[in-house]
C-alpha cells in the first residue's frame, strides 16, 4: 500500500552503492599530434568520502601563459573570467535568440492554449508492416545527401557544435536541479538539458555540465554537487515552465534563483540535508552524488572542458492526482511535460502515439517469418534468393 499525503513517496528496497566503474564515451581524436590522453580517473563518492579532482595523467601538464604558448594563454585569461561572464559571452557567440526583440515576435504569435490536453492519435501508418521501412509520410524524392561533419575541423568553433547537437537531439527531458553549498549558505537553482534516466535498479541519472570543478569558474550547480554531493532533480511542467526558464539566468555566485523565479522551497525531504524540492514540480527525485568524470577540452587542449555526474535516486516525489494506483504510473495530462529543443525552443507534448512493443514470434511470426520479409525484399530488389 501507498501511504498516501499531499505528495505520495515512493522509494524502493535500499540497494548497495555501486562497485562497477561507469563506462564512458570515448571521443576520437582525428588529425591531433599530441600524446594519447591517459585513461581519466573516475572517482565513486559512495566509496570515497573527500572529494578528489577526477582529470586525466596528460591533462595535469600545467600550461604557462606566454606569447609562445596562446592555447594556455586563452585558457587563463577564460578561468580567470566568472561564470556569468562566460555565461553571458557564450551566449552573444551561438546568438541562441534568433528574433532581436523577442517581446514583439511573440506578441504577434497566437496564445496559449490553457484547455488543450494530450490526446492520442493513430500513427502516421496503421497500416505499417515489417519489413517495409520508413511510413508513406510524403519526402523528398530522391531524398537529399547527407553531408559530414567533422567537429573539430578547422575554423569550426565548438559553439557550431553546440548549437548542431541541441537542435539535433531533441526533444530533450529538462532537469530543475536543486543544489546547495556544503555549510547551506547558498542555495541554487538551474534548468540542465544535458539530462537523462540511465536505469531503474538501482535508479541513475546523469547530468552533464559544461566546464569542470578544477576551473574556478565552474557552474554553481556542479561546485555544490561536487561539494555536498547531493541534489534534488524537478521535472519542469507546463505551469513553472517560464519561472524554469528564468532560472537559467547567468547571475553571479552567492545569488539565489529562488528569489529571481519565485518558485517555492519546501524542506521536507528525506534523504538529502538541508535541501529544498520545487513545490510546483509534479515529480522530483532526491539524490546522491554518486560518480563524476571530466573530459579534456578538444578546442582547448589541457582543459577539462566538460563534466558528467552520475546521481543515483533516492526518493521519488510525485503528486497524488498524478500518480496512478499502482504507484508506478504517472498521467500525462497531469505531468504535462516541456521538453528542450534547440535555440530557445521548448516543446510542449500535446499530441502522441501509441506503440505496443513488437514480439518476435506472434507477431513478426519467428524466424520463417523473417525469411519471408527477407525473401520477399530480394525480389523487390532484383536480387537473388538465397536459401
Amino acid at each position: 500500500m501507498l501511504r498516501q499525503s499531499t505528495r505520495t513517496r515512493l522509494f524502493g528496497r535500499r540497494r548497495a552503492p555501486l562497485v562497477a566503474p561507469i563506462q564512458a564515451i570515448v571521443v576520437a581524436r582525428r588529425g591531433l599530434s599530441e600524446p594519447p590522453l591517459s585513461p581519466p580517473v573516475v572517482y565513486h563518492h559512495h566509496h570515497n568520502p573527500s572529494l578528489i579532482q577526477t582529470s586525466s595523467i596528460h591533462s595535469k601538464r600545467k600550461q604557462q601563459p606566454s606569447p609562445l604558448n596562446p592555447t594556455a594563454a586563452k585558457m587563463s585569461s577564460q578561468q580567470q573570467k566568472t561564470q556569468a561572464e562566460l555565461t553571458g559571452e557564450f551566449e552573444k557567440e551561438i546568438k541562441r535568440n534568433p528574433h532581436g526583440n523577442f517581446k514583439q515576435v511573440e506578441a504577434a504569435r497566437p496564445p496559449w492554449e490553457p484547455a488543450a490536453s494530450p490526446r492520442y492519435t493513430q500513427t502516421a501508418q496503421p497500416s505499417w508492416t515489417f519489413g517495409t521501412g520508413a511510413n508513406n509520410l510524403p519526402s523528398p524524392s530522391p531524398l537529399p545527401k547527407s553531408i559530414s561533419i567533422d567537429p573539430y575541423a578547422d575554423g569550426r568553433s565548438p559553439g557550431l557544435n553546440y548549437k548542431l547537437l541541441i537542435s539535433a537531439i531533441t526533444p530533450r527531458p529538462i532537469a530543475l536541479l536543486s543544489t546547495r553549498s556544503p555549510d547551506g549558505t547558498i542555495q541554487n537553482l538551474a534548468p540542465f538539458s544535458y539530462f537523462n534516466v540511465i536505469s531503474h535498479d538501482p535508479p541513475l541519472f546523469i547530468i552533464g555540465f559544461v566546464g569542470a570543478a578544477s576551473n574556478p569558474s565552474c557552474k554553481d550547480s556542479l561546485r555544490n554537487m561536487l561539494e555536498s554531493k547531493e541534489c534534488v532533480i524537478n521535472i519542469i511542467s507546463e505551469g513553472i515552465i517560464e519561472a524554469a526558464n528564468s532560472t537559467s539566468i547567468n547571475a553571479p555566485y552567492g545569488v539565489s534563483e529562488w528569489d529571481v523565479s519565485g518558485l517555492t522551497p519546501v524542506y521536507d525531504c528525506e534523504t538529502v540535508s538541508n535541501l529544498p524540492r520545487v513545490k510546483e514540480a509534479v515529480f522530483s527525485i532526491e539524490g546522491k552524488l554518486e560518480s563524476s568524470r571530466e573530459f579534456e577540452s578538444r578546442a582547448v587542449p589541457g582543459r577539462m572542458g566538460t563534466t558528467l555526474v552520475v546521481i543515483e535516486g533516492t526518493r521519488f516525489w510525485a503528486r497524488e492526482d498524478a500518480l496512478d494506483a499502482e504507484g508506478g504510473l504517472l498521467k500525462t495530462d497531469v505531468l504535462r511535460p516541456m521538453g528542450r529543443m534547440g535555440g530557445i525552443t521548448y516543446s510542449r507534448q500535446i499530441e502522441t502515439i501509441e506503440l505496443p512493443r513488437p514480439d518476435f514470434e506472434r507477431d513478426l511470426g519467428g524466424h520463417e517469418g523473417l525469411a519471408k520479409i527477407k525473401e520477399k525484399r530480394a525480389k523487390e530488389n532484383g536480387e537473388e534468393v538465397l536459401n
